[in-house]
């Protein structure tokens, strides 16, 4: 059986993962007193035992180099409130702090206020896969908010989006 490979557009291949919904979260950590973030929807779960979570981040990230010199980082899973975090943290070149509301975590991350959970994980393993970096974090704490807390900030077809919006009729 012969294999035939076709080249994928970027176009049309980014168009397709855009109809998958994920979830909005914020990577931060902490290095010499510097918070650090970056926004990332590319946040998943890897194991139960241990507890293992998941994060891609751009080969060219800023922010990732100082994540990992770090050797922790935080997940804020952001609440559908937080469209304007998500914004600011996903720029490049600016003072993603301003403004920005935070307290420590047990490892030393930053907290978002607002955020709907979090959890703090130590870097566990990174594998390159393409432009991209697979992370890795074991969980060492984490927070539930009460579940009257908000909805999650979802990201569809290249809008923000509300679980109402997307699972009504």
């Amino acid at each position: 059986m012969s294999r035939s490979s076709t080249a994928i557009e970027p176009v049309s291949f980014r168009e397709a993962l855009g109809h998958y919904a994920s979830g909005i979260t914020v990577i931060t950590s902490q290095v010499e007193d510097e918070p650090i973030g970056c926004t990332c929807q590319s946040f998943y779960s890897v194991s139960m035992s241990p507890p293992l979570v998941s994060f891609s981040v751009m080969c060219n990230s800023a922010s990732y180099p100082k994540i990992r010199q770090a050797g922790r980082f935080l997940v804020n899973i952001l609440s559908g409130e937080q469209v304007g975090i998500s914004n600011q943290f996903a720029r490049r070149g600016t003072d993603k702090w301003h403004g920005v509301e935070w307290q420590a975590s047990p490892l030393g991350n930053p907290i978002i206020t607002g955020s709907l959970h979090w959890l703090d994980c130590e870097i566990h393993a990174e594998h390159a896969a393409g432009d991209h970096l697979i992370v890795i974090g074991e969980v060492k704490a984490l927070k539930l908010q009460e579940v009257a807390a908000g909805q999650p900030l979802l990201y569809f077809k290249g809008q923000y989006r509300n679980l109402a919006a997307c699972c009504a009729g």
